[in-house]
């Protein structure tokens, strides 16, 4: 298996397309037809993840966190950056980034962090814009049902549970057979008419390309006439953050000492307690700091996150907690979610959780 084979798993369970603009995900290091000899699943890239990677003979590091964010000018060791990349490509190792783009999907960070706490009807807290596209096109009605079905396969109508294809609009299509057409249809020069229907579909962005290679390839016309539509609908199923319920309500302090446990973190920092039972929880892995508006219009109780600054604490407002759980804490159990994934669709090679623990913050 190639390493191009286990991007498209992972684009699968977490498209990159979906990732945030200000990120940096897909493969960082590497050449994507490498034969894969093992894969190594992490939070961070670090030098000693480098030499486990090489221990475990795994040329191949799938991390949550890129270890290229901005522009690197020079490669000459001076920070950790550059030397984990520069150890790398010495050793023939890729790496690969998944990031906002796992952040952004259902069964993604958020989730995890909702399954530990055991919530029920959970829902996106806030829903991603500009994710469902909209194709119109028009095909000779002899072919319509033929080229939806094929549509269907390459993604389409995948929006949700329902049926996102439509036929409208018959009329009469005009064209000319032209020199070197394919396929052509009569005489050279002479023009046809076709009966056509119009088609539409609605489909995830990240489908696009697959949508419109199938388009070309089916469609008897040698030039498609079709049109492409972003739709302003928010998308249910993909989004930042998480909010859910706990089976049974808890007092405020047993609930914070409940997370401290579950997370395994040195203190949890919090905002004003309420003197209120706690029921809905709103949760966002990593720096959350603005989804607490969001948190606060959702109506949860607690807004579970990290990396608060001071005055941040001050926008509860006295409408929620915010709890800060520190950032490695709050995506610890990411790795443990990219491993059990691959391990169900890869099964030829080894699938490694590292065991190194990245988290650059001590407590005493």
């Amino acid at each position: 298996m190639q390493i191009k084979e286990v991007i498209q798993h992972l684009e699968n369970m977490a498209p990159t397309s979906y990732a945030e603009d200000f990120d940096n995900v897909g493969l960082l290091v590497g050449d994507k037809n490498t034969e894969v000899t093992g894969v190594l699943v992490t939070l961070d890239t670090l030098e000693i993840i480098i030499d486990e990677a090489i221990e475990k003979n795994c040329n191949l590091i799938v991390s949550f966190h890129p270890i290229v964010f901005k522009g690197i000018k020079k490669f000459n060791g001076n920070n950790y950056v550059e030397r984990v990349v520069m150890k790398a490509i010495k050793h023939d190792i890729a790496i690969f980034a998944i990031h906002t783009a796992l952040d952004n999907a259902l069964q993604g960070v958020n989730d995890m962090i909702c399954e530990q706490l055991q919530l029920i009807n959970r829902k996106i807290l806030i829903p991603q814009k500009g994710t469902i596209k909209k194709l119109i096109t028009f095909a000779p009605i002899k072919e319509a049902n033929a080229l939806k079905s094929k549509l269907f396969e390459a993604g389409a109508g995948t929006i949700g549970n329902y049926d996102n294809c439509s036929f409208s609009s018959e009329g009469i299509g005009t064209f000319r057979a032209l020199e070197n057409a394919n396929p052509s249809i009569g005489e050279l020069g002479e023009t046809h008419q076709e009966k056509e229907t119009q088609i539409q579909i609605t489909y995830p962005k990240h489908c696009e390309g697959e949508i419109l290679k199938t388009l070309f390839n089916n469609h008897s016309y040698e030039e498609v006439a079709y049109e492409i539509t972003t739709l302003e609908n928010t998308n249910q199923h993909i989004g930042m953050g998480m909010i859910g319920e706990l089976k049974e309500e808890m007092e405020e302090i047993a609930f914070l000492k409940h997370i401290k446990t579950t997370f395994k973190t040195g203190c949890v920092r919090h905002s004003k307690l309420l003197g209120k039972p706690i029921k809905k929880v709103a949760v966002l892995g990593g720096s959350g700091s603005f989804a607490i508006r969001n948190a606060q219009s959702a109506g949860a109780d607690i807004f579970i996150t990290a990396d608060l600054k001071y005055h941040q604490f001050y926008e509860a407002e006295n409408k929620l907690i915010l709890a800060d759980i520190g950032h490695y804490e709050s995506e610890q159990y990411t790795k443990n979610l990219i491993v059990s994934y691959l391990r169900k669709k890869i099964s030829n090679f080894a699938i490694i959780l590292s065991d190194k623990n990245t988290n650059p913050i001590q407590y005493i």
